[in-house]
């Protein structure tokens, strides 16, 4: 029998990350995916021009019809947009305490662009605290939650510890700009799991949506965390190898 997993997240019309990829990657594990939209971004593979972020009214009502009518074994949460979304948030966390859950915590576009407001980062840590199992930040998020300048795996250890204190959650901390090596680190609030990977010759749009939820995807099939991060891993290098050139920057397949 089909599971069924969500995700929260910011529409991308070239499909390339957000929503439009988590409902490509839940597919393609054998999920079905629903989506309850934050956003309607203004972009394509190269960057991000603009957004319109949903009422928090709206993500609720898309939310609460899609709950009384699934039952949901998974849930993956991305960009916001604003504030106002937080609220939201901590509803929906509130009403799936039993259920795996992954924070992406888009803040900044590659591009360069807010996603997110600066000032109320930590009001967003602040709320998702205790009710998660996961968050998944990169370098530059990372840099943005704890303040650490981070350069070296050093530095990966010390900031996921303490985005894992300050979420009572697990990290993986994404390390594929990383300048000598490319390594994901994983603190499951015991202790560090490292994940080497290759390093990326070329720029790829969404890496950071693919992860998080092909992670989820492993959750849901009963994998245990380090397993399903290992293993979403070696899953994202496999796909890296071969990206769609369709569009000006590489696009993953999947």
């Amino acid at each position: 029998m089909k599971k069924a997993l969500l995700t929260v997240a910011g529409f991308d019309p070239s499909s390339g990350a957000g929503a439009t990829l988590d409902l490509r990657v839940f597919s393609h594990f054998g999920f079905y995916g629903l989506a309850v939209l934050t956003a309607i971004t203004v972009q394509n593979s190269f960057k991000v021009y603009g957004f319109q972020p949903v009422p928090a009214e709206l993500i609720l009502a898309q939310y609460h019809k899609l709950r009384v009518d699934f039952n949901l074994s998974g849930i993956k949460i991305g960009m916001l947009g604003h504030r106002q979304a937080i609220p939201a948030i901590e509803k929906i966390l509130a009403e799936n305490k039993k259920l795996p859950v992954i924070i992406d915590p888009v803040l900044k576009s590659s591009s360069g662009r807010w996603l997110f407001e600066k000032k109320y980062i930590q009001e967003y840590i602040s709320a998702i605290k205790g009710k998660i199992t996961l968050i998944t930040p990169n370098l530059d998020e990372a840099s943005l939650i704890t303040g650490i300048k981070i350069e070296t795996i050093e530095d990966m250890k010390k900031a996921s510890e303490t985005i894992s204190q300050m979420t009572e959650s697990a990290c993986l901390l994404k390390g594929g700009h990383l300048k000598d090596k490319a390594a994901d680190i994983l603190y499951d609030r015991k202790k560090f799991h490292f994940f080497e990977k290759k390093k990326l010759q070329i720029k790829v749009h969404g890496t950071g949506c693919f992860l998080s939820s092909v992670i989820l995807c492993f959750l849901a099939q009963g994998h245990s965390l380090t397993e399903a991060c290992r293993q979403a891993s070696i899953s994202i290098d496999k796909f890296l190898s071969s990206p769609l050139r369709l569009a000006r920057k590489p696009l993953l397949y999947i």
